[in-house]
């Protein structure tokens, strides 16, 4: 029996039971697909029935406000899935009419799909022959096959793409895809894979030269940079201020008025003082600290929360009040801005 086979066999006797599975909805696969970049199953799940009850077509998606997008994507981080996904759903109603391209050459041209994502909708919907090569895929033939070129470098890609194609099932493409990935997903994991007990541990050349654990390699690690960001809550009578990102990983998300430098708690009276008239008084109530870590930076985070008896003045014109309920009910914000709200809200 062939290594696709072997896979397909595995994949139908352990597979878990996930519904973008169980249909060929081209609009459900590509959903699935985008929440799932960078996310977990296990935290994905909720989101993508979230987004299905709530948006259950492309016509009511493409028609959603972006606001209620972000509000539902909030706490799956990495925005600009959101955003990219809100856009696509515009240009497959606008230019499709409404029917999801079935050719992989119009679908890794649509906003946030890229080579995988398009192999994945081509193969799973469409059952077109494009083999996907997502972390698990690279996992699973690095160790199949020994290859211990980075994974991360041009030629790394291009020896795994290789030693893909030779096991890859040009007759049941999405099947095969789906095996490939679910038996990295759950098998052939990163910190404790299943050798002993794996439908490969006489054929896997990683497991006989002893590299499991090496293997896959990687060049380097991405440089992380950190950064420092305070915020201002400003609360007068039951008001807070709020404005609205334009750039960066949070855009249009709403967050406190911002400074991007650390301001410790000896100097934040000077900065109060530039918002608030020279009669006007203050109480800062408390100092949250928080630490967002993502991939290529690290983003450190102070709160103050600060009663005032008169309306603060900002020089910005794009800060606006509302109440502070709103707040934590009607905007969506970063999981920094989350996290300080739950613990004002206690």
């Amino acid at each position: 029996m062939n290594t696709s086979n072997i896979l397909i066999n595995w994949y139908q006797e352990n597979k878990r039971d996930l519904p973008w599975r169980n249909t060929a909805d081209p609009y459900i696969i590509w959903l699935s697909e985008i929440i799932l970049q960078q996310t977990r199953v296990q935290q994905g799940l909720p989101y993508f029935e979230r987004f299905i009850n709530q948006f259950p077509t492309i016509y009511d998606l493409a028609n959603a406000y972006e606001q209620d997008i972000l509000l539902l994507w909030q706490g799956l981080g990495y925005y600009s899935r959101a955003r990219n996904l809100h856009q696509t759903a515009k240009i497959i109603v606008d230019k499709y009419n409404g029917k999801f391209p079935d050719d992989y050459s119009d679908i890794i041209t649509l906003k946030g799909v890229g080579e995988y994502t398009a192999a994945a909708i081509a193969s799973f919907a469409f059952g077109k022959s494009y083999p996907v090569i997502d972390g698990n895929v690279f996992r699973f033939i690095s160790r199949l096959f020994a290859i211990q070129e980075p994974i991360d470098t041009k030629s790394g890609k291009k020896e795994i793409t290789n030693a893909l194609n030779l096991i890859f099932d040009q007759k049941n493409p999405g099947l095969f895809n789906q095996a490939i990935m679910e038996f990295g997903a759950i098998h052939c994991t990163p910190k404790k894979p299943k050798c002993d007990t794996c439908i490969f541990n006489t054929q896997c050349e990683a497991l006989k030269s002893k590299k499991v654990m090496s293997i896959p390699v990687k060049k380097g690690k991405t440089k992380v940079l950190t950064v420092n960001h305070t915020y201002l809550c400003f609360i007068y009578e039951k008001q807070t201020y709020i404005e609205k990102r334009t750039t960066g990983i949070w855009k249009n998300l709403y967050q406190f008025p911002l400074i991007e430098e650390h301001i410790t708690s000896d100097n934040i009276a000077n900065i109060v003082n530039h918002y608030i008239d020279q009669n006007s008084k203050y109480e800062i109530r408390d100092c949250f600290e928080s630490r967002h870590i993502l991939s290529h930076r690290k983003i450190d985070a102070i709160f103050y929360t600060i009663y005032v008896n008169t309306p603060p003045v900002f020089s910005k014109n794009n800060i606006f009040e509302i109440p502070l309920t709103d707040m934590i009910t009607r905007f969506p914000v970063s999981i920094l801005t989350q996290n300080y709200l739950k613990r004002l809200n206690q």
